[in-house]
């Protein structure tokens, strides 16, 4: 079967994930649950499904296992499933689980990393041709991958171990080291190649490699020192460089650019939703853990700085305008754009304000536009199966 094939299956689970995280955003389902639908289901889905696609080309190799992708599959989903109804159900559900899921990702970090373990620094980029003068940013940006594999492992491996009983690893370590370790460097290792493509402009190199190294280190701080003040203000001090060197690369780029997709406007979104959230981290590193800032870092965040460049990269390679449904079109992928970004904006500021109130309206907001972006979403694939 087809990689490709297969990592559109994994791109339908996460919109299907983005649904649930919502949903249980609305229904103030407990944040491990939340946690573990947006970052384990959304965006850790997506993130399998296009680096299978993405990472062999941008290392100049192939695929070495064509049939990952298909035996990843089913253990990921069933083991994020497991993992997001665990705090609600019988106790097993937590270790069978967790046991999926890491299989998954012993397939995932298997297959990809036999591909690229003769280009492991990603110093080969296959960029030549017109963009050829691209490749010092790309051999830069490719450094990210291999690093956010070994969050990827070392999450993977701290999750089994404490499931087995060695309590290695707290749940809020293990999920600062998958969002900014994995998915974060991900974003940005991967972003650098393709949002300068897709917009037809520069990121300057230095800029580049400040992103680069910041996104590296950070997350091991954070995750190590989670409860240690100081490393804990380190840490957050070198995600905020990564993430605001990011967030004002992706508006240089967008503001030189003469091309307007709906897709790149998401993306503007998600970069600013990512330095509210990180000032907000900044603010909890400094002053204490107060429950509603918490609660809206880790939705600006997951939902707005990751979930929102999700989305904004999904408009890119599957345009809505190409869906044969219904309304599928750029119009409502605008209404969707305003839905999540409005409705995240509006529980940020219920939470921040102590307006609870108006976190129900945008959460309610917010889980109408994952119904529409997966609706947009599985309407482009329609022509696929037509």
């Amino acid at each position: 079967m087809r990689p490709e094939r297969v990592s559109r299956w994994f791109v339908t689970a996460s919109a299907l994930f983005f649904v649930g995280l919502h949903a249980a955003m609305a229904v103030a389902a407990p944040r491990r649950v939340v946690v573990t639908l947006g970052l384990h289901g959304f965006v850790l889905h997506v993130l399998f499904g296009k680096a299978y696609a993405l990472v062999p080309s941008y290392f100049n190799r192939d695929l070495a296992w064509d049939r990952g992708p298909a035996v990843q599959f089913p253990l990921s989903v069933l083991g994020t499933a497991g993992l997001a109804l665990a705090p609600l159900g019988p106790p097993w559900l937590q270790p069978v689980g967790t046991t999926l899921w890491a299989g998954g990702v012993a397939v995932f970090l298997g297959t990809l990393g036999w591909t690229i373990r003769d280009n492991v620094t990603g110093a080969a980029t296959g960029t030549g041709g017109p963009n050829a003068h691209r490749e010092p940013v790309d051999r830069t940006a490719n450094v990210a991958v291999p690093i956010a594999l070994g969050y990827l492992a070392l999450a993977a491996g701290g999750a089994l171990a404490t499931t087995a009983g060695f309590e290695s690893m707290l749940p809020q370590q293990l999920s600062h080291l998958l969002a900014a370790g994995t998915a974060a460097l991900f974003v940005f290792g991967v972003g650098f190649r393709l949002f300068p493509r897709f917009l037809v402009a520069e990121a300057p190199r230095p800029v580049v490699t400040v992103v680069i190294v910041a996104g590296a280190v950070g997350p091991a701080l954070l995750g190590f020192g989670l409860f240690d003040r100081r490393l804990l203000l380190i840490g957050g001090i070198m995600e905020a460089i990564a993430v605001v060197g990011f967030a004002l690369s992706y508006i240089g780029l967008f503001l030189r650019s003469e091309r307007r997709r709906v897709g790149f406007y998401v993306v503007l979104v998600a970069v600013v939703a990512g330095v509210v959230g990180i000032g907000l981290g900044l603010t909890i590193a400094a002053t204490g853990r107060s429950p509603a800032l918490v609660s809206a870092h880790y939705r600006a965040m997951l939902a707005g700085f990751l979930g929102l460049t999700v989305v904004g990269a999904a408009f890119q390679f599957y345009p809505p305008a190409v869906g044969v449904w219904p309304y599928a079109n750029d119009r409502t992928a605008l209404v969707t754009i305003g839905l999540l970004g409005g409705g995240l904006g509006v529980q940020l500021l219920g939470l921040i304000g102590r307006f609870g109130w108006i976190i129900s309206v945008g959460t309610a907001a917010g889980a109408l536009g994952a119904l529409l972006y997966t609706y947009l979403l599985l309407a482009t694939f329609a022509r696929r199966w037509q």
